[in-house]
């Protein structure tokens, strides 16, 4: 078996997209084709790696409002923090249809004019067969990226003996009024809009399956009643702290357990191949699900935790 410790790390970006549903908060969520390497029939939010096409310097004249040095400094690294802005608008386009940009006048496009239904799709495909580098999508529309209306506030890290890793930086954004969302049919074969508690609730009983970082990212938003207050709470967040489950021995097999566990110290698990990712990730074998560390408080009432 492959040493755990040798399988790269990878830098990646997830985008939480909110709107005001009849009953409340609802986020959307993509099912990952059952067929994926790791975590397939899993339910997800947009995303994937960061890709060196996100990380190309002619990209930050065409962002909103956000400079890399500020996103950087955001993400409390020395360069190349807009990336994970850019990669999480190039996903969200890629496997939702959701584009989060600006048009010429600064309202966010439009992908509803049956007009242009065609042009969009066939731009949505350019960028998912790396055909067409969001710069140009932009270029061709009069395009800005809405990385202004983007906001950070989680960052999980693939715990070591997954076979794929990931260090993941979680952002929020609202829905563009005039687009409507569309699983890939490829990545993902399904999606939902879901208020964060019955999310929560029909992963629990095992109807839906999600993974750690998702589940904690359903339960940081869940106490909001709408999209603005969630998004105005994440605007205050001054710290957000690193989550890094591990994989310890347990019982004759491995657990995951998160920071704050008593147990998150103790030997660790070695899974062989024969190991169900999906079973030892499931929400319900999970310690200390429930005690996830959050990031910084907005104010006495309300917290942010880090998904």
């Amino acid at each position: 078996m492959t040493d755990p410790t040798l399988v790269p790390l990878r830098d990646a970006a997830t985008v939480l997209i909110l709107r005001d549903g009849t009953d409340g908060l609802e986020v959307f969520m993509l099912r990952r084709n059952l067929k994926s390497d790791f975590v397939g029939g899993a339910y997800v939010f947009p995303g994937g790696a960061v890709d060196p096409v996100d990380r190309e310097l002619d990209l930050e004249p065409i962002c909103e409002g956000r400079t890399d040095a500020d996103a950087s400094r955001r993400l409390g690294i020395d360069r190349g923090g807009l990336a994970y802005w850019v990669a999480a608008i190039r996903e969200s386009f890629e496997e939702a249809g959701v584009l989060l940009a600006y048009d010429a006048d600064g309202t966010v496009v439009d992908l509803d004019d049956e007009a242009g239904t065609e042009r969009w799709a066939a731009h949505r495909k350019g960028v998912d067969d790396g055909e067409l580098r969001l710069v140009d999508l932009c270029a061709t529309e009069g395009l800005r990226l809405a990385v202004d209306g983007m906001h950070y506030f989680g960052h999980w890290i693939t715990p070591e003996g997954a076979p794929r890793r990931y260090d993941t930086r979680f952002f929020l954004a609202a829905a563009p009024a005039l687009q409507t969302p569309l699983h890939d049919d490829h990545e993902v074969i399904a999606n939902e809009w879901l208020r964060p508690a019955d999310g929560i609730a029909r992963a629990r009983s095992g109807e839906l399956t999600m993974m750690p970082p998702t589940l904690a990212s359903l339960r940081a938003i869940a106490r909001f009643d709408t999209a603005a207050d969630a998004l105005a709470a994440a605007t205050e967040i001054t710290d957000v702290p690193t989550i890094l489950p591990r994989v310890i021995a347990a019982d004759g097999g491995v657990r995951i357990v998160l920071p704050g566990d008593p147990d998150y110290g103790a030997e660790a698990g070695i899974p062989d191949s024969s190991i169900n990712w999906m079973n030892v990730a499931d929400s319900r074998q999970v310690t200390g699900l429930d005690e996830v560390p959050t990031a910084a408080p907005v104010d006495e009432r309300d917290e942010v935790a880090a998904p």
